[in-house]
C-alpha cells in the first residue's frame, strides 16, 4: 500500500528539519540516512500500512503526524501510538505489521527500506545503537500507555496533553494534530467524555482550550499531580 495512498506535496509544504536521528549519522564516519530513503506525502486519512502487511519499510515523520490502530472484534478502533515529527515507526520486531498506519493529517514521511537499514546496522554500531534505542523507547511508550489506560478519563487526559506538551518540545501551547475522536479511541474514552473532561480542566484553571485543536497548560503543577 507504499505508493497507492502516497501523494507528491508540493515545494512548498511545511517540512520540519530531520531531528538527532538523522543529524547523529552525519557525523564521522557515518552516512546520512536522507541517502538510504525517500520522503513521500500522506493525505489526511490515508493509509501508510496495513494490518498483516510485511514489515519492508521503517517511517520517519518530517511534517504532520501518524497513528498505528487495529480495530477490534465489535468495530471499535483502538489507537496503540501516535508518531509526531521527528519520530520513527514501523520498527516491529515481527515480519509482518500486527497493526495498520495511517496519516493523521496531511503528512510527509522519509520511508527506508528496512533492509537497506539493517545492513547499515550490521556493519555501524551506532546505527545499531541508535535502533535498540529506538525500539526500547517504543516499548516503554507501549508500557507507559498500558498504565494509563487503568487511570480515571482525567487523568488519562491530563496524562495525554503532558505526554504531548513534552513530545513537542515542553512547550506550554501546542496545537493538537489529532481530532478528539482520535483521542477518545486512544484513551479508551467515548469523545463525550473527552470533550466534556476537557472542559473540566479549563474550569479548573489547569488548562485553556482556545479552539478545539489548541491547548494552553496553565497549571502544570495541578496537571502533574493528575499524572504521576
Amino acid at each position: 500500500m507504499l505508493m497507492q495512498n502516497a501523494q507528491t506535496l508540493s515545494p512548498n509544504h511545511p517540512a520540519k528539519p530531520l531531528d538527532r536521528w538523522a543529524a547523529e549519522q552525519n557525523g564521522a564516519g557515518s552516512p546520512n540516512l536522507d541517502s538510504l530513503g525517500v520522503r513521500i506525502g500522506y493525505a489526511r486519512n490515508a493509509e501508510i500500512f496495513g494490518e498483516g502487511e510485511p514489515t519492508a519499510y521503517v517511517y520517519k515523520v518530517i511534517s504532520g503526524a501518524a497513528r498505528t490502530y487495529k480495530v477490534l472484534d465489535d468495530g471499535r478502533r483502538q489507537i496503540s501510538s501516535f508518531y509526531l515529527p521527528g519520530e520513527v515507526f514501523g520498527l516491529e520486531a515481527t515480519a509482518n505489521h500486527h497493526s495498520s498506519a495511517e496519516a493523521v493529517t496531511r503528512s510527509l514521511l522519509m520511508v527506508v527500506k528496512r533492509s537497506a537499514l539493517m545492513t547499515l546496522a550490521g556493519g555501524d554500531p551506532r546505527t545499531a545503537h541508535m535502533l535498540w534505542a529506538l525500539t526500547a523507547r517504543e516499548l516503554q511508550q507501549v508500557r507507559t500507555h498500558m498504565l494509563v489506560l487503568i487511570r480515571s478519563a482525567q487523568e488519562r487526559v491530563a496524562c495525554f496533553l503532558m505526554e504531548m506538551a513534552e513530545r513537542m518540545g515542553g512547550v506550554d501551547a501546542f496545537e493538537l494534530p489529532m481530532s478528539r475522536q482520535d483521542i477518545a479511541d486512544y484513551l479508551g474514552l467515548t469523545i463525550e467524555t473527552i470533550s466534556r473532561t476537557l472542559t473540566q480542566l479549563e474550569g479548573t484553571g489547569a488548562i485553556g482550550v482556545p479552539t478545539c485543536r489548541r491547548i494552553v497548560l496553565r497549571d502544570r503543577a495541578a496537571l502533574k499531580r493528575l499524572h504521576a
